[in-house]
């Protein structure tokens, strides 16, 4: 997989870039002790880490979500700067990453912020005790949880005067539902990534008009409980009018050739590595 170029300096840009980290489901791709043609594939788009994706705007570094992956995730990158961190919801596959950041504390003691939802907070909150609450295991992230229930700004975690100073890059929350459960996507400019999902109200709908890139949650083909399948995915791509849109969270029934090519323009498989910009 191709190293991902340093930062550039993109402060005066009104153009965000992002990279996908991983765009495999709960499980990962091969899955452990499958023997099927997708996990025994050898096209590297056919094997995907845990969803997650790298931002890049206005000379300032985030993700959203820090799966079980994200050390390898940030080692193929090259991710050396880390502004804060977006979480959609506590699940295992987006949060198990969490204290891999500690790296990003080596030379920058500022505390991280992450973004979230107030529920997803108290859940973190106690899922990660060492982290939040007890702060008795030496050398923990310096984490600062940051609860949202609207538009909001992330900023620069390592200006140091006014002539260091990057101007804050400004996101919106898209509540959706996983199940029975409330969780965020995010739309940053003409970006949005709607990953574990399998219901987008009306209200939400509203905030995604004018796309230019959607990365949206298509598991596979068959009904799931908490997901979009990929017919669904595309259906909804084309209600809201979207450019181009990408489906993730992918399983290993989907052989990523032979699917693409039965999607229609305008709509791809996403892949480990998957590089776009578009406006902010």
């Amino acid at each position: 997989m191709q190293i991902a170029e340093p930062l550039a300096d993109s402060s005066n840009s009104e153009t965000v870039e992002v990279e996908l980290l991983g765009t495999g489901t709960s499980t990962g791709v091969p899955v452990i002790g499958c023997r099927c043609a997708v996990c025994r594939s050898d096209n590297p788009r056919n094997k995907r880490l845990r969803c997650s994706a790298w931002v890049k705007a206005h000379g300032l570094s985030f993700v959203i979500d820090t799966s079980p992956d994200f050390r390898q995730q940030a080692l193929r990158s090259g991710i050396d700067r880390l502004d804060a961190i977006l979480y959609t919801h506590h699940h295992f596959d987006h949060v198990a990453g969490l204290d891999d950041t500690r790296p990003f504390f080596f030379d920058n003691p500022n505390p991280l912020p992450c973004y979230l939802r107030a529920d997803t907070a108290e859940l973190m909150k106690e899922k990660f005790k060492y982290v939040f609450r007890d702060r008795t295991y030496p050398g923990v992230p310096e984490l600062e949880l940051r609860t949202i229930d609207g538009p909001f700004e992330v900023g620069s975690r390592y200006a140091r005067s006014t002539d260091d100073e990057f101007r804050p890059v400004p996101v919106i929350p898209i509540e959706m539902y996983h199940g029975s459960v409330s969780i965020n996507g995010y739309r940053i400019g003409g970006f949005a990534y709607l990953t574990d999902t399998n219901g987008i109200p009306e209200s939400s709908v509203d905030k995604l008009q004018g796309l230019e890139v959607l990365v949206i949650d298509g598991l596979r083909h068959g009904k799931h409980p908490t997901h979009f399948t990929i017919e669904e995915a595309v259906e909804f791509s084309s209600r809201i009018g979207v450019k181009q849109t990408y489906l993730t969270h992918i399983t290993h029934t989907v052989e990523h050739e032979s699917e693409s090519a039965k999607l229609p323009e305008g709509v791809a498989l996403a892949y480990d590595g998957l590089r776009f910009g578009c406006e902010l």
